[in-house]
């Protein structure tokens, strides 16, 4: 039977250590608290180098198994999408009562190839030997973020692994279906306006240049608004005298450039605190942001609460993972006057980023002692908003796209049809 070493605090809070037998990390973990101590460390013992025929076996299955991992982009991160399944098929096979070790060893077998499978296969060895899984997850940030490690070890802690996977399952569940309803939201509103894009530029470039032919043939005196969707006729199509490169392809340079441009500026700190506050300040989507930080770091916050991990070590998580600078900037000050003894909603209050509903029913959650619940209830009610926020932004959109649409196609047809005009008049006077 394995032997595993702990670290423990007893019931007057002063630190042990020891050793048990038993046949898993869970097991060991209910002997020690048998025994009237809070377990902080459960390691076990690694059986010595040269000890025998199974231990070179062993080595050379992890071999094999390292040999199939192959190879992934640095940069790569595990999808969302899949860490939030396999952090669901880990919760049910933990409620089922399986060991760990053959859960993992279940799900690494049955994952596609990619990332998370080759770092499964690492966390399955490491487990294998010894290691408790938050420390196995640490070792990947690419795969498993900091909010997500801590609520591990949380759960190993208190011996309710399987109770915190599902808690974190749930959120980060409930937390991509925010973020698919805003990302599917914005897909209509974009495709719109870059087929509109195409739509003018390919005018501009083929068939304005016919009509000025047209009007050069026949002598025609121009409108001023004709002379100016000509000369920009002109100039998206690169014929203006001097002009080296086509302006439709300035128009898709710029296109494509904004993005990148916005991402190096946000890759910076200074530039991620400004374009954020920026954010904030904008109409409508000011408000549609806010709302997603608020709902995004209550339930951060909620469900690291009710995991059991330390209120201080929580909020910084938080604020780690909150998305915005400004919310992070205001959280920060929160964790610093908890250190200090004071309140979480009087920081919270003075820096302005929530509304007085969201840090008045903070401010009751800690009289009365009900926190984790509350903030979980903001997070659900703030979920809501968005949703009717993202609902009414389309509603917004779809009558302005139209406009300015139909005004762009308008002020074609006009500039295109005045001259016509004119020369149907001249040939009639002249025909009289």
């Amino acid at each position: 039977m394995p032997t595993f070493t702990y670290e423990a605090l007893n019931a007057a809070g002063k630190p042990q250590k020891g050793s048990v037998e038993a046949n898993s990390s869970d097991e060991a973990i209910q002997r020690i608290k048998a025994q009237g101590y809070f377990p902080t460390t459960v390691r076990e013992q690694k059986v010595k180098k040269g000890s025998g025929g199974g231990d070179s076996a062993k080595k050379k299955k992890g071999g094999e198994k390292k040999a199939s991992a192959g190879f992934t982009m640095p940069f790569v991160k595990v999808k969302p999408k899949l860490l939030t399944l396999f952090t669901r098929q880990l919760s049910t096979l933990q409620d089922a009562g399986l060991p760990l070790l053959r859960s993992l060893q279940i799900l690494e077998s049955q994952m596609k190839p990619g990332l998370l499978k080759n770092i499964l296969i690492e966390v399955v060895e490491d487990v294998e030997g010894g290691a408790s899984l938050s420390d196995a997850f640490g070792k990947h940030p690419r795969g498993f973020n900091t909010l997500y490690v801590k609520m591990v070890h949380a759960g190993e802690i208190g011996g309710v692994l399987d109770i915190i996977l599902q808690r974190l399952s749930e959120f980060m569940e409930k937390s991509e279906r925010l973020k698919r309803r805003i990302k599917g939201a914005m897909i209509y509103p974009i495709g719109v306006v870059l087929f509109a894009i195409l739509i003018v530029t390919f005018i501009m470039w083929f068939i304005v240049p016919k009509f000025e032919e047209i009007f050069l043939d026949f002598g025609v005196a121009l409108p001023k608004i004709t002379t100016m969707l000509i000369e920009t006729s002109r100039w998206v199509a690169g014929s203006t005298p001097g002009q080296s490169v086509p302006g439709a392809i300035v128009i898709f340079g710029v296109l494509l450039t904004i993005p990148i441009f916005w991402k190096l500026i946000r890759s910076a700190g200074p530039g991620r605190a400004i374009t954020d506050w920026i954010l904030l300040k904008v109409p409508v989507l000011g408000t549609l942001i806010r709302k997603t930080v608020i709902a995004r770091f209550t339930r951060t916050l909620g469900t690291l609460i009710a995991a059991g991990v330390p209120i201080l070590e929580a909020v910084t998580i938080t604020a780690e993972t909150s998305g915005n600078a400004v919310f992070q900037k205001a959280l920060m000050r929160v964790h610093d006057s908890i250190r200090e003894g004071e309140t979480f909603a009087v920081p919270l209050r003075e820096s302005k980023t929530c509304d007085a509903i969201v840090v008045n029913m903070i401010d009751v959650g800690e009289e009365t002692g009900e926190m984790d619940t509350m903030l979980m209830k903001i997070a659900d009610n703030y979920d809501e908003e968005v949703d009717v926020a993202v609902s009414a932004l389309v509603s917004l959109l779809e009558p302005v796209m139209v406009i300015v649409i139909g005004v762009m196609v308008g002020t074609i047809v006009v500039a295109m049809f005045l001259p016509l005009v004119a020369m149907i008049e001249s040939l009639q006077g002249g025909g009289v």
